[in-house]
């Protein structure tokens, strides 16, 4: 939800001038002219409707305001995006007419059934498969790992953006029953619980209170978290934000870690799990700080980081030898909440997007592609993960 206005009024540009090359092409082509006459009603319709858009304040505002800015968007975009599709194929299609040769029709009736499938693939994609649950199982080998440990197993979940189900609270209700089915020693959550504020969170306090394990359920914050995707009236009205999100965790039974470390234990064997608050880079801020989670990241004790952001692993945990951190878990990237045939536009952004990595030496990190969605309400691929990570001796 940051895009600034003047990409929004450059996008409304570019949308003209599909509409004004559809509108001639339906007056050159279609015996009819009543579908042309529809193509500029409902480009003028669609002005309107993204004027509109714009004119909502993403920073501003109730929650509601919020989400009718981004189902607008979303139903704008799903229109436009097939018609650029359509608008490209015709245009190669059109290019032997330099030529005085006939325009490739069958080029051009590709375009247009490619557009119908573009389109339902993004309506299928926020109306089915962002509510459609994935478990992934993977098995982590730890070298030094204590005896006792072999075997545990951790539940990973990550990104709910809550704000973005309303006050629904089926979506998460479904995914604590799932969770609570896997048979985790220990469940962890790696934050982004909410869009904006901490009142998105209020619904999700009771299912989220079912979370059962038998070390309990531990969190931390992700950069949507700290409420800097909206203008409060002064820095006190942020803090008491903070403090509100810091009751709903306590209330719903989470342990969260900020910049701090808790053992788990198993008879007279323990693993160090630490959290830090979010360390990100640009342009989003790092309030954490890994020195002061835990007293000596170089002994030999086991231990397992939690850090919203897996650019924190890659900066400064991996080929770092004076870090004795064996795993890592992160979130942050929702593979951009698009994932077909293994490719995800988020590797454009970030090396370490979703699964396992490793620096080959010591350290590994996985990344949790989350189960929420923010910007838009779609997973196209992508779909909303649970991850069960089995600890193994190496």
């Amino acid at each position: 939800m940051r895009a600034p206005f003047l990409i929004l009024f450059i996008i409304l540009m570019i949308n003209l001038f599909v509409d004004l090359y559809i509108y001639t092409q339906c007056k050159r082509r279609c015996n009819s002219k009543r579908w042309a006459k529809l193509q500029k009603a409902t480009s003028l319709a669609l002005i309107l409707v993204m004027i509109a858009e714009m004119a909502i304040p993403a920073k501003e505002g109730c929650q509601a305001m919020l989400l009718a800015k981004m189902w607008i968007l979303f139903a704008y975009l799903t229109i436009y995006i097939p018609k650029y599709l359509a608008v490209v194929f015709d245009i190669i299609a059109s290019i032997p007419r330099l030529w005085h040769h006939k325009r490739l029709r069958w080029l051009t009736c590709t375009g247009m059934a490619l557009s119908i499938v573009v389109f339902a693939s993004l309506w299928w994609g926020a109306l089915v498969n962002r509510y459609r649950i994935q478990v992934k199982e993977v098995n982590i080998e730890v070298a030094g790992l204590p005896p006792s440990f072999d075997g545990f197993r951790i539940v990973q979940f990550s990104d709910l953006h809550t704000g973005t189900f309303g006050r629904d609270t089926a979506f998460v209700a479904k995914m604590v029953d799932r969770i609570n089915s896997l048979d985790a020693d220990v469940i962890v959550f790696t934050g982004d619980m909410v869009n904006r504020q901490s009142d998105e969170m209020l619904p999700f306090i009771s299912p989220l209170s079912r979370l059962k394990s038998p070390e309990g359920t531990y969190a931390i914050l992700g950069n949507h978290d700290y409420g800097d995707y909206k203008n409060w009236p002064d820095e006190k009205a942020k803090q008491d934000n903070m403090e509100s999100l810091y009751e709903a965790y306590n209330a719903a039974g989470i342990n969260l870690l900020r910049n701090d470390y808790r053992w788990l234990r198993n008879g007279t064997d323990s693993i160090a799990l630490i959290g830090v608050e979010n360390i990100g880079d640009p342009p989003f801020k790092t309030y954490g700080s890994l020195k002061r989670s835990y007293p000596d990241l170089s002994d030999a004790n086991m231990k397992i980081l939690l850090t919203h952001n897996p650019q924190h692993w890659v900066d400064s945990i991996a080929g770092h030898k004076g870090v004795n951190i064996p795993l890592t878990l992160s979130g942050h990237t929702h593979a951009m909440q698009m994932e077909i045939g293994g490719f995800s536009p988020g590797q454009f952004r970030y090396p370490t997007w979703g699964g396992l990595y490793s620096d080959n030496t010591a350290h590994e990190l996985y990344v949790n592609i989350g189960a929420g969605t923010v910007g838009v309400p779609m997973r196209l691929g992508a779909t909303p993960e649970i991850t069960v990570l089995t600890l193994r001796s190496k």
